[in-house]
Parts: structure tokens; C-alpha cells; sequence
């Protein structure tokens, strides 16, 4: 087993495809067929199912991929460990919910480009137990969790601040006005969702189901901009992190709703895998987090 086999292996899986493999990596097609040839027939095992002009990793393909990647990684570590060179530079792999893809990471992203140019940075959106799922794979470097405080065996995982939810309506919501809002008066209206596997959106509908609370409808949104234009249009309420809509309310055009979010509190954490080599590159990212964090937490006091 070559590492070029794993390198061209876990190619394929990433561009979804032997041609786009073998322009990716300067090869012929052919060149990348006998390598992953090669690899079958050494492992003995089927990697892909080749349906038509589509290809699919199999079980044993599924298997080996997290190998692969962590053998890769362990080869570039012991590159590294014998060159000098200290600069940040190469790729950075980060994964986030979109609400702190949107609020949160830019200005942590943008310092840290200027700071390093060497560095590119490729941002991935995601759920937060898939994206758990891919810095325990190591397909991610880092990832951004925004949930209950969780603690996994294999991943570090660090609270970076703790954040406010709130529901917010239209400012003529029936709602708007009250100086108190419980659960139960939520029946019977409509609200905005983001994408089922949202964990704010899981520990949300929790606590409308254990007050026996069924909302008249519910919309889902693929983004949080899409599901605020929808409140200010008055399609419904939505539950949403502070942080994404601290500007709205500040102009008058959402109202935060004066409900109690003890039940449904998240935070900001970064994890990733116990056993990551810190390369140059992510140890300086970081440590510009966690730089950014303490203006965060000012913040939200």
C-alpha cells in the first residue's frame, strides 16, 4: 500500500470522480485506474461502485477513507517535524453552522489572511454532529459547534462563549407587546425553521413538545438572511442566536420576544481531534480565536 494509492484514493472521493481525480492531481485517467486497482486488489475489497458516469464508495471504501487521511496526515507530520520552516502556510480545513459562518468567523478569517497570505482557507458549512463527525474523521481540521456544551472521548473540545437565543417577531405581533411571553403562547402560530438537524432547532422543539405546544406551521428556510425577511414580512416567528440578529432589533424591525430561553441554552465551542497534529497554520488560527474570544465574552455580558 503506497501513499500515492491513499493520495489518489482519497482524491477521487474528493472531487467525486476518476477524470476529475486525474486533472486534480496531473495524472492520466488511466494512471489513477490502476492505482485504485492496485489498492482493491491488494486490500482484497471493492472500493467503488461504478453506477453509469457515477461513482460510490462502498463499505470497505467508507472503512478505509478515515485511514487513508489519518495516514496522510501522519506522513506531512513527519515532513514537517525535519524542516525549519515555521511560517503558516498550506490549507486549513474549518467547518461551522452557518450562524457562526455568517457572525461570527468573518472577522476572525479576515485577520488571519492578512496575518498569513500563505494560508488557504476553505470554509464548509455543516450541522453540528456532522461536523463533529468530520474532525473525528479528519476531513476537517477545526470545527465550530454551535449546541449544548458536549465533551467527546476522541475530541478536544473548548467553550468559547455562551449564546443568547431569542424568538423574534414582527414589531405588530401579537406577541410584541407582551411583557411576558410563557411557551404555552406559542399555540397556534407559525414558525420559520432552519434545516431539520439544527441543534437549536432540536432543543427548541423539545420545549414546545414538553409543554404539549404543536405550532399552527412550521416553514423551513435554508438560511437564517431568508428566514428574517420572512419574520419582517410576518410569515411567522422564528428562534434564532442573538448574535444573528442584533442589527434587526437594534433598528426597530424585529422585536425579541420577552420569553425565556433557559431551556434552550447553546454555546460557541471549537473542537477538534485529541490526536491533530497542530501544524503551524492551525496552532496560529487558534490562538487568533481564542485572541477574538475575550471580546465575545465582553459582549455578552
Amino acid at each position: 500500500m503506497e501513499l500515492r494509492q491513499l493520495h489518489t484514493f482519497k482524491t477521487v472521493v474528493e472531487t467525486k470522480g476518476f477524470t476529475r481525480a486525474a486533472a486534480a492531481l496531473s495524472y492520466a485517467q488511466s494512471s489513477v485506474t490502476a492505482q485504485i486497482q492496485a489498492l482493491e486488489d491488494e486490500l482484497g475489497v471493492k472500493l467503488f461502485d461504478r453506477l453509469g458516469k457515477k461513482i460510490m464508495l462502498t463499505t470497505a471504501g467508507e472503512q478505509l477513507l478515515p485511514y487513508a487521511i489519518q495516514m496522510l496526515d501522519l506522513h506531512e507530520t513527519a515532513l514537517r517535524a525535519f524542516t525549519s520552516h515555521t511560517v503558516p502556510s498550506g490549507t486549513l480545513t474549518i467547518g461551522a453552522p452557518e450562524s457562526l459562518a455568517a457572525f461570527r468567523l468573518p472577522a476572525i478569517i479576515r485577520a488571519y489572511t492578512q496575518m498569513y497570505p500563505d494560508v488557504k482557507i476553505t470554509l464548509r458549512p455543516g450541522v453540528c454532529w456532522e461536523l463533529r463527525n468530520l474532525a473525528r474523521s479528519g476531513e476537517l481540521d477545526i470545527v465550530f459547534l454551535l449546541e449544548p456544551e458536549v465533551r467527546e472521548l476522541d475530541l478536544h473540545i473548548e467553550t468559547l462563549v455562551h449564546e443568547p437565543m431569542t424568538v423574534v417577531a414582527p414589531p405588530d405581533h401579537i406577541l410584541a407587546a407582551r411583557d411576558s411571553v410563557q411557551t404555552e403562547n406559542f399555540h397556534g402560530h407559525t414558525f420559520l425553521h432552519t434545516e431539520p438537524g439544527c441543534s437549536y432547532r432540536t432543543l427548541f422543539e423539545q420545549q414546545l413538545r414538553s409543554c404539549g405546544i404543536t405550532p399552527d406551521t412550521s416553514l423551513e428556510f435554508w438560511s437564517i438572511e431568508a428566514i428574517k425577511n420572512c419574520v419582517l414580512s410576518g410569515l411567522g416567528l422564528a428562534f434564532l442566536p442573538l448574535i444573528t440578529v442584533q442589527q434587526e432589533i437594534q433598528d426597530g424591525r424585529l422585536i425579541p420576544l420577552a420569553w425565556d430561553d433557559r431551556a434552550c441554552r447553546v454555546a460557541t465551542q471549537m473542537a477538534y481531534h485529541k490526536n491533530k497534529w497542530l501544524s503551524p497554520a492551525l496552532s496560529e488560527f487558534i490562538n487568533l480565536v481564542h485572541t477574538h474570544t475575550s471580546g465575545w465574552r465582553n459582549a455578552a455580558l
